[in-house]
């Protein structure tokens, strides 16, 4: 990882939202520690409406491995995996129907977060929904499926904290642990935009938000 010099810390540390801590994982990429705080009830509101139509899933990888991590999406696509491989569709092949689409309170907060890591133009047009219960993990991967590469990854951790895994541009680099609590918020993008990453095993608790589990939203750009 590139270091981050001082003036664009600086940089950072200017759009994040007043008394929120900004901590930086790497060149162009940060933690909005608490970002997402203030709007965690309202958001979990708007992700039990979208599982209603949705429901989460434990897909299938083309290696034939059942996923650890429930995973359901809204927007103009959503992210699945099956024997065929890894790609977006605009429907969601358990119910044949169109995915939900995104809350203006998803985009809205995708918009800000990617602006206080300094990506003011990140419009975001999918939001994967993850679910990890104890004993779910995510091992390290790549976020490169999308068409627009140039847009950055926003991640919004609500309920129970987990360990982020913030790797380079090889598999076999070391990653940063992290430790992510509800409302922390990474954003990543530009030299680090296909680090490795990923979730920890995770740890059983009980959460007062989102009960005996975490909830992870990914927005991205997937569509040119």
């Amino acid at each position: 990882m590139g270091r981050i010099r001082n003036a664009a810390i600086g940089d950072l540390l200017s759009g994040a939202a007043a008394g929120q801590a900004t901590e930086p994982l790497g060149e162009r990429a940060v933690m909005l520690r608490g970002f997402a705080a203030a709007e965690a009830p309202a958001i979990m509101e708007a992700v039990q409406a979208i599982v209603a139509a949705a429901p989460f899933r434990n897909m299938i990888t083309p290696g034939g491995y059942r996923m650890s991590v429930a995973m359901t999406s809204c927007g103009r696509v959503g992210w699945i995996t099956d024997r065929s491989g890894y790609r977006y569709s605009p429907v969601d092949p358990d119910t044949g129907l169109a995915w939900p689409p995104m809350p203006g309170l998803f985009r809205t907060l995708a918009e800000r977060a990617a602006a206080a890591g300094g990506f003011p133009d990140f419009v975001p047009d999918s939001c994967l929904i993850n679910r990890y219960e104890p004993g779910a993990r995510l091992s390290l991967h790549q976020d490169k499926d999308e068409q627009d590469l140039d847009a950055p990854v926003v991640s919004v951790a609500l309920g129970l904290p987990a360990m982020f895994l913030f790797g380079g541009a090889e598999r076999g680099d070391r990653p940063r642990r992290i430790r992510m609590e509800s409302g922390d918020v990474a954003v990543w993008g530009g030299p680090t935009r296909l680090a490795f990453h990923g979730i920890d095993t995770l740890a059983d608790g009980e959460h007062s938000l989102t009960g005996r589990c975490r909830i992870n939203l990914t927005f991205r750009k997937a569509l040119s």
